[in-house]
């Protein structure tokens, strides 16, 4: 049997000149007259390593970290191909690397593993085990199973998803939808991508899992306009879906039926929020709705509608093939199974971490992430986006949990984690937060439209010492406001990171910094 290398195909890997390597690696192969085949497959997560390729050996996989094409001849004559682990990019086997031997992978147990565009390797991992456990249940049992994980939205507002998919299947109409929020707009984020381009069957197998659990024929993906990678791949996955069985008017000879297609989206970070997503599905401009009525029972054409984001629905393919329990029997307190973590920002090790929820902030941030790049002292962390709160060192002991985070002021959000090192400026951090809800506001209601835009003004003003002290209390009004005011999260929650500068950064919001 040839001998297999792997290559990513996922965007990092790509802007980091993957394609580039694998010619370099396939030219090496046919001069040398070797016996190998390349396999595309997705990453590991471990993104300051990319593109890692892989060697397939008798003892595992062996890992080449950050490869060149330029490195490649000296590479094969370092007898790479024989698993030789003395060449200074290796990393040894794969599996074992400390990075990934910590985490506990749920849904992302597959990825780099697999070509993400091969049923033949999903299946062979376990994939849409799930699905065919789903297809011999009845609807209410499947809701049961996902109440019994403990699921809860991923996206940030982290909803009980069985108690949404309940509402769904309980509301009759002759019409339902699926939506995948797959608009992943925060920054620090990229696990619903890596889902997208690493592993896709696992969205297509959730999706049409939720579409059986709530009666549900049509399944849309909302996908973030800036991920054409994702979009080819999610095509592809799609179509070879259908023409294996997987979807349609008949699923695995079941009689049942779902079908999905993707939809771009409109480059608007207000788009994230469900109700304006919908709209935008729709063909409207993105505006947020107001609520009631919830999107369960007049969602996407004034119908009952299941909207989750990307890790919520590839959750659900372990919890209906291994059982809710087994999921449930991760995490701690009300939020259980596991998390997508996303290192980003200044950070020695960025990439993606799955682990059970009840880690701390620091843990993740010093065994995973490694430190900041730099080198130097880390000074804050924004975790769950922009909207996030920037948590001084007195919150790193925190522990990864949706209660936990609440509690110290913070969200989790989706997972997004951004370190700072000592240089950073917090006043501009939180000017920042100001001016991006300024310009991503869907300019529906007056606390976030206006309120962000006066915030940007009054913090200039506090900054360069204009009237300071009254500025100040006006800029603590105006972050009330909005938080009690706006609409929808995205003026509701602007005020957090600019609250916690305020409160543990205050000299350097001022103009004496």
């Amino acid at each position: 049997m040839s001998q297999r290398i792997y290559i990513p195909c996922d965007t990092t890997a790509l802007s980091l000149g993957a394609d580039q390597l694998a010619e370099a690696v396939q030219q090496e192969i046919e001069q040398r007259g070797l016996d190998a085949t390349i396999v595309r497959n997705g990453s590991r997560g471990m993104l300051w390593l990319e593109p890692l390729v892989e060697v397939e050996t008798a003892k595992g996989r062996v890992g080449y970290g950050a490869i060149s094409a330029q490195q490649v001849p000296a590479l094969f004559d370092a007898g790479m191909l024989d698993g030789n682990q003395q060449h200074e990019s290796c990393i040894g086997l794969v599996e074992e690397h400390p990075f990934l031997k910590k985490q506990q992978r749920l849904t992302f147990a597959r990825s780099g593993i697999t070509d993400p565009v091969s049923i033949e390797d999903y299946i062979a991992l376990d994939g849409f085990n799930g699905l065919k456990n789903a297809i011999a249940m009845q609807a209410q049992n499947i809701v049961d199973e996902v109440k019994t994980s403990g699921l809860r939205g991923r996206g940030g507002a982290a909803f009980p998803t069985g108690i949404k998919w309940q509402t769904v299947l309980d509301t009759p109409s002759e019409q339902k939808y699926i939506v995948c929020n797959a608009d992943e707009g925060d920054s620090g984020t990229f696990a619903d991508r890596l889902v997208m381009e690493c592993d896709p069957f696992m969205l297509i197998e959730g999706m049409t899992i939720a579409g059986l659990a709530v009666h549900a024929t049509q399944g849309y993906i909302y996908l973030r306009s800036e991920y054409p990678v994702a979009h080819k791949l999610l095509n592809e996955a799609i179509e070879r879906a259908y023409k294996a069985g997987y979807l349609g008017e008949n699923i695995l000879g079941s009689g049942k039926h779902f079908d999905l297609e993707v939809r771009l989206g409109a480059g608007a970070y207000i788009c994230g929020e469900e109700t304006s997503l919908l709209d935008s599905l729709e063909g409207k401009r993105g505006l947020v709705r107001a609520k009631p009525p919830l999107p369960a029972i007049v969602g996407l054409f004034g119908q009952p509608t299941v909207v989750n984001n990307v890790l919520s629905f590839a959750a659900v393919p372990y919890i209906l093939d291994k059982g809710g329990q087994s999921y449930a029997d991760y995490g701690m307190g009300r939020s259980r199974g596991t998390l997508p973590l996303q290192l980003a920002g200044n950070v020695k090790q960025g990439g993606l971490v799955e682990l059970a929820f009840g880690i701390s902030l620091r843990e993740l941030m010093e065994d995973f992430g490694g430190g900041t790049l730099t080198g130097k002292p880390l000074k804050a962390v924004q975790v769950g986006g922009p909207l996030g709160a920037y948590l001084p060192a007195s919150q790193w002991d925190t522990l990864i949990d949706y209660e936990e985070f609440a509690a110290v002021g913070a969200v989790l959000g989706h997972g997004g984690v951004v370190m700072f090192d000592e240089t950073v400026d917090m006043g501009q951090q939180a000017r920042f937060s100001m001016e991006f809800c300024k310009v991503e506001s869907c300019g529906k209601c007056t606390p976030c439209r206006i309120g962000s835009t006066r915030g940007v003004e009054v913090i200039d003003r506090i900054r360069s010492g204009e009237n300071a002290n009254a500025n100040w209390v006006l800029l603590e009004d105006l972050c009330e406001t909005m938080i009690d005011g706006s609409l929808c999260a995205m003026g509701g929650m602007t005020p957090f990171p600019v609250q916690s500068v305020m409160k543990y950064f205050p000299e350097e919001l001022s103009a004496t910094r």
